[in-house]
């Protein structure tokens, strides 16, 4: 089955339409030629234009993963939805009647073999796509972000205090996994008896990065458009906000040299990039734990969703 009936075309293409709407309106069932199938909705961001962009794709269940292969019906170039995750890793599916948010993680290496030997044993028809092409196939993982829970706030600093919750824990995930690569990278050395370290981060370090990065950006953007009517509202925040303003510059400089340390995977300082990270720790912590303070005896008064019961 392919990966992606028109993978080039803009936003959803003409042949796409009705798959998707079918998709929709049916819980997730389409007819017709891929009656049957396992489908999937996939939501990406644009590499070049940022704008949405929806694709029915096949998927394969295997070792627990949900994982969607970039076939591209055999074709000799990545499909456009693959360059999409990989410039933004956070993405949107639609499962049956479920829709959730996700990071999606290539995988690498033995692990991607693996992987991809168990999917043309369930569904033979990608092993001809990759014997149709001299391109390796990429298999993505789509992870779930289990953090992302239905919002039963009830004014904007209860909103706010999850839009931080989850910033931190996302920001612990990356820096764990850091650790963790260290870790066996140290340990590898030492069994192949020292040497000078090998530079390089893995695919998966990356993905989770760049998706905290540009979950941070678009957070704080938002509230940079929110502030002025803020200062308006209430003219004693002006200083806090000031300074919340700045405390911005600053976070977005860290988010900036963290992604342009991840810009060329293999020659990355794993050391340095850990290093930039506990830099993006402590000021972020700073940040958050400052902003609660100075705004959430007003924002407590404000309704959420705007325009709902206070």
């Amino acid at each position: 089955m392919p990966d992606s009936y028109a993978p080039t075309a803009p936003h959803v293409s003409d042949f796409n339409i009705p798959v998707v709407e079918e998709f929709r309106a049916n819980g997730g069932r389409v007819g017709g030629m891929f009656e049957g199938g396992d489908l999937l909705l996939l939501t990406t961001t644009g590499a070049r234009s940022g704008r949405e962009h929806t694709t029915p794709l096949g998927f394969v269940r295997v070792e627990g993963k949900l994982l969607v292969i970039g076939s591209a019906g055999g074709s000799d170039r990545h499909p456009a939805w693959y360059h999409n995750v990989l410039a933004h890793p956070m993405v949107t599916v639609e499962l049956g009647t479920e829709e959730f948010t996700a990071v999606a993680v290539p995988a690498e290496g033995a692990e991607r073999d693996r992987w991809f030997a168990e999917v043309v044993r369930l569904v033979p028809g990608y092993g001809d796509y990759q014997a149709g092409t001299a391109r390796v196939l990429p298999v993505v993982a789509l992870e779930r972000d289990s953090l992302a829970a239905p919002s039963e706030a009830a004014n904007l600093a209860e909103k706010l205090v999850e839009i931080h919750t989850w910033l931190r824990a996302q920001l612990r995930h990356v820096r764990e996994e850091a650790d963790a690569f260290l870790a066996e990278r140290a340990a590898r050395a030492g069994q192949e008896g020292g040497g000078e370290p090998v530079l390089g981060l893995n695919l998966q370090l990356r993905q989770h990065c760049l998706a905290f990065c540009e979950s941070l950006h678009y957070h704080h953007t938002g509230e940079e458009s929110m502030f002025p009517r803020l200062a308006e509202a209430e003219p004693h925040l002006e200083e806090a906000l000031r300074r919340l303003s700045e405390e911005h510059r600053t976070v977005d400089r860290i988010r900036g040299e963290l992604e342009a340390l991840i810009g060329d995977l293999a020659t990355a300082d794993p050391e340095a990039f850990r290093r930039e990270l506990d830099r993006m720790t402590r000021e972020l912590e700073a940040h958050l734990d400052y902003e609660e303070s100075a705004l959430f005896p007003v924002l407590t008064a404000i309704p959420f969703p705007p325009g709902g019961p206070a």
